[in-house]
């Protein structure tokens, strides 16, 4: 294993755990806003300082860019932490959130571990080595029509500027499908696209660590991303869309 994402996986566990710790305490929990729908708790800071601990003492030159802290450092080696993605979810105590963790090499998806901490399932990828689940080897679907797929999307909770726009692709999405998913954690989405569990998934304005780990997945399944658009910049615009290959410019063209 390479021994930088064997360092993610070590910390995504150790912040997986202590998330688990606080599932059957979360009324006493500290609880601040970010914005509108926008919250963070106090475990999703402790779990991103252990995180970034766990990184530090390998690697103390790396930079950081995590949800809650921002960016530390600048290395060519750069981690991009959410440390807990579905943060509503848990608060309400539906057991759908997970750890995600990317690595960057000169701006460029290295290695990639999403944890899911509740059903212990742990998605890693690394650039031309594949991607796995509990290691084993995954693939995206083999999904050739939209007829007969099931999509994931997330619609919008602070911002409601785009609303309408989210309205407009689930119209013309819902009836020629066998279905769209809204599930609240976009970091396991896209996990389950890189293991077939979804066929495609779109979503807007989500933030670099929504989907950083959750690409490099895709792409070491055999899957595309890119923009909703067409484009390649995702990861700057949060604009995403990801299917297997056959899959994918279908879904690109009922979103353009």
């Amino acid at each position: 294993m390479h021994p930088m994402l064997n360092i993610g996986i070590r910390a995504a566990h150790a912040a997986g755990d202590h998330i688990v710790r606080y599932i059957d305490r979360l009324e006493g929990m500290t609880v601040n806003s970010k914005g509108r729908n926008d919250f963070v708790s106090e475990v999703d800071r402790q779990a991103e300082a252990i995180i970034i601990d766990h990184i530090r003492k390998a690697y103390p030159m790396h930079g950081i860019l995590a949800e809650e802290s921002g960016q530390q450092g600048n290395d060519s080696f750069q981690w991009v932490i959410d440390p807990l993605d579905g943060t509503t979810n848990f608060l309400h105590g539906l057991p759908h959130f997970a750890v995600s963790i990317a690595l960057k090499h000169k701006g460029v998806l290295d290695q990639a571990v999403i944890y899911d901490p509740l059903r212990q399932e742990l998605f890693t990828a690394g650039k031309g080595a594949g991607a796995h689940l509990n290691n084993r080897r995954i693939r995206v679907s083999k999904q050739k029509d939209l007829e007969g797929a099931l999509i994931g999307t997330g619609f919008p909770y602070s911002n409601m500027d785009r609303l309408d726009h989210y309205l407009a692709c689930f119209r013309k999405f819902c009836p020629i499908t066998a279905g769209i998913r809204r599930a609240g954690a976009a970091s396991l989405d896209l996990a389950y696209v890189a293991c077939g569990r979804l066929d495609g998934f779109w979503e807007f304005d989500l933030k670099e660590w929504d989907i950083a780990a959750g690409a490099l997945l895709i792409l070491e399944a055999g899957g595309m991303v890119g923009e909703t658009d067409g484009g390649q910049h995702y990861l700057d615009s949060g604009n995403i869309a990801a299917a297997n290959p056959e899959l994918f410019n279908n879904l690109l063209t009922v979103l353009k």
